[in-house]
């Protein structure tokens, strides 16, 4: 019997990134999931059994995203799959944003996908085999424009995007698949009051569906990677 694959999901939440955490685990494979809040990510992933462990980590300081790598090693082995969750947003205007604000924003968006993203790599090279190699961003609407008051977060997600790019043409050749998908809409979440009769019925974004894209991103095989995805509801306009 074959070892079971490691994921490594960093910026785990009670959406989308618990959401990629159970469709890894129930594709058989054994996930660290990651956040700064390691407490609340514990609670989330209790019901998953041994496959799934949480580990703290804040993605804008590089001592703790190696630390994340090496943990991951020493529980289940390097990761054939990474993926980057993390994000934060402040929506104001211009002149109410104040630099630290915009820089945290920043930081965690960006920088912290190119310190994840690094370190992926880093464990991806160092593995033996041949076997599939994916690390995945997950981008926005934001990525592709700047909204008004929506500064905070397009900042991140344009460069998170322009990093990925970078990534895929220089990694593609050495075995790893580097994948940057966009959002482009509302992803449904109970804690916002959504109630699926007052919009239709699919009209935003399930968890589990966005997963299920990541998953089959990562089993693509290597004569046809797909390098950006978008993802919208059927009634999404473009």
């Amino acid at each position: 019997m074959s070892k079971p694959e490691t994921a490594i999901v960093v910026g785990v939440g009670p959406g989308l990134g618990l959401a990629i955490v159970k469709g890894c685990v129930e594709a058989g494979m054994n996930v660290v999931a990651a956040a700064r809040n390691v407490e609340r990510v514990e609670k989330l992933v209790a019901d998953l059994g041994p496959s799934a462990r949480a580990v703290t980590c804040d993605v804008t300081q590089e001592k703790q995203v190696a630390e994340l790598f090496l943990r991951t090693a020493s529980l289940f082995g390097a990761p054939a799959l990474v993926v980057f969750n993390a994000g934060a947003f402040v929506p104001k205007g211009i002149l109410e944003t104040d630099t630290e604000e915009f820089e945290r924003c920043w930081r965690v968006g960006c920088l912290g996908g190119f310190l994840v993203g690094r370190e992926a790599v880093r464990a991806m090279l160092d593995a033996p085999g041949d076997a599939g190699k994916t690390i995945i961003f997950t981008g926005a609407t934001a990525s592709l424009r700047g909204s008004a008051r929506f500064h905070n977060l397009a900042v991140g997600k344009f460069g998170l995007r322009a990093l990925a790019q970078s990534m895929a043409r220089e990694l593609g050749p050495k075995g790893i698949h580097v994948a940057h998908v966009i959002i482009d809409g509302q992803i449904r979440a109970e804690k916002d009051g959504y109630r699926e009769a007052e919009r239709g019925p699919d009209a935003v974004l399930h968890p589990d569906a966005i997963a299920a894209s990541y998953l089959a991103l990562h089993r693509q095989p290597r004569s046809a990677w797909t390098q950006e995805l978008d993802l919208r509801p059927w009634v999404e306009k473009f």
